[in-house]
């Protein structure tokens, strides 16, 4: 079938493709474990819910602002205001269906045909396909697992060239884990004002952190970083809300009013119930802030385990300890064989052949890595590697 040319060269979401593999597999009665999921395995906490189910019964359910429901965005700004003891205007605040589309509507404002867009790798896996939406160009800046899978300035430089137009920076970062200190997040944005650069920030995982309290955030920084960056984040990871489908920008109120324009055209806005569930999640941190605090506990002692168990079972997979989020990006290309030649193949072996589904580094930049999600059961995630190291080591049982 003949396509225009904005989706020619479109892409679709590695992620979902296995976990729609997964779920089709178990379908017909396999027995699989999906290790492959992008979401908490938590419910959203139940005030949250509550909230957005009285909103229905309430008739909450007509057309709000296209940026938001105004009590809404002054809740996610005074949240961001005490994390970063700064002001933060709620006009600057705009509410979307999901952090992508946040993330859509800032790349489609920014960059257009003739642009670079600075995407370090490994990146998430929508990152160059909506730049590519914008009709830019996104360079992928490699870094390498001794870099903890960080960019520096210097790697940035490098790929830099006139068109250059915009830098994306995830941290924490999925796939990997990883987390920039305070140091680094400063001089990835010097660099970047230094010479005009936009600087998209998405930190959907920054209260997912293990070795600290909360991920370092561009609003750490002084205005004079920051009148060329975009803030992207939302409740879904932190709160368990992924399927209500809501996220926000937060940038200077004149770009806002563009995304919020924009957004008009395209969705009109996030649904009304779920604008009313996150916002009784803003709205109420100590008991947010207490469900998070459980949760990150055990994503804590779940990334301990498979910290250990990768070292123990697995010596060749070689990674970087996930300091945030919570996925295991690990080396897979040692056990490249019969005709295993990438990650794609290597992972609908493992599917196929031991019921485990992880997601091939390819969707990710990366082909010879893998990644695993520990947002599953204890019990799944055990036995997930046990079977992946019974897998890679024929003829071997494996204890987890």
């Amino acid at each position: 079938m003949e396509v225009g040319p904005n989706v020619r060269e479109l892409q679709s979401s590695a992620t979902m493709a296995v976990s729609a593999l997964a779920k089709a597999l178990k379908a017909q009665g396999r027995d699989i474990i999906d290790l492959g999921a992008g979401e908490p395995d938590f419910r959203t906490p139940d005030f949250a819910a509550q909230a957005g189910i009285a909103s229905i019964v309430q008739g909450f359910t007509h057309y709000t602002d296209p940026a938001g429901l105004p009590r809404l965005r002054e809740a996610i700004a005074g949240q961001l205001a005490t994390r970063s003891q700064r002001p933060v205007d709620a006009a600057g605040v705009v509410v979307s269906t999901g952090a992508k589309q946040a993330l859509f509507n800032a790349m489609f404002t920014l960059f257009g045909p003739g642009d670079e867009v600075l995407v370090p790798g490994p990146f998430w896996t929508s990152y160059p396909e909506q730049v590519k939406l914008a009709r830019a160009t996104p360079v992928v800046v490699p870094t390498t697992l001794e870099d903890h899978f960080k960019v520096t300035p210097d790697h940035l430089q490098r790929a830099t060239t006139e068109r250059t137009r915009g830098l994306l920076l995830n941290s924490p970062s999925n796939p990997t884990g990883a987390v920039y200190e305070h140091a680094e997040l400063e001089a990835l944005l010097r660099w970047a004002a230094e010479r005009g650069i936009w600087v998209i920030s998405d930190e959907i995982y920054g209260r997912l952190v293990y070795d600290m309290d909360t991920a370092p955030s561009v609003l750490d920084f002084e205005d004079g970083l920051l009148e060329r960056v975009v803030l992207v984040d939302g409740p879904s990871k932190a709160f368990a809300m992924t399927g209500w489908r809501v996220g926000f920008s937060y940038c200077a109120p004149a770009l806002a009013a563009t995304f919020s324009a924009l957004q008009s055209h395209v969705t009109s806005g996030a649904a009304a119930a779920s604008q009313y569930a996150a916002l009784a999640a803003y709205s109420d941190e100590p008991r947010v802030a207490h469900a998070l605090q459980a949760m990150v506990e055990v994503f804590r002692r779940r990334r301990d385990r498979v910290v250990e168990q990768f070292e123990r079972l697995l010596p060749e997979a070689a990674f970087s300890k996930p300091a945030g989020a919570f996925y295991q990006f690990f080396r897979i290309a040692s056990y490249f064989a019969d005709g295993r030649t990438g990650s794609v193949s290597f992972c609908r072996w493992l599917l196929e052949t031991s019921g485990l589904a992880v997601v091939p580094g390819e969707a990710f930049g990366m082909d010879d890595y893998a990644r695993l999600s520990f947002a599953a059961a204890d019990e799944d995630i055990n036995e997930g590697i046990r079977r992946l190291a019974e897998a890679v080591s024929p003829g071997q049982t494996v204890r987890s």
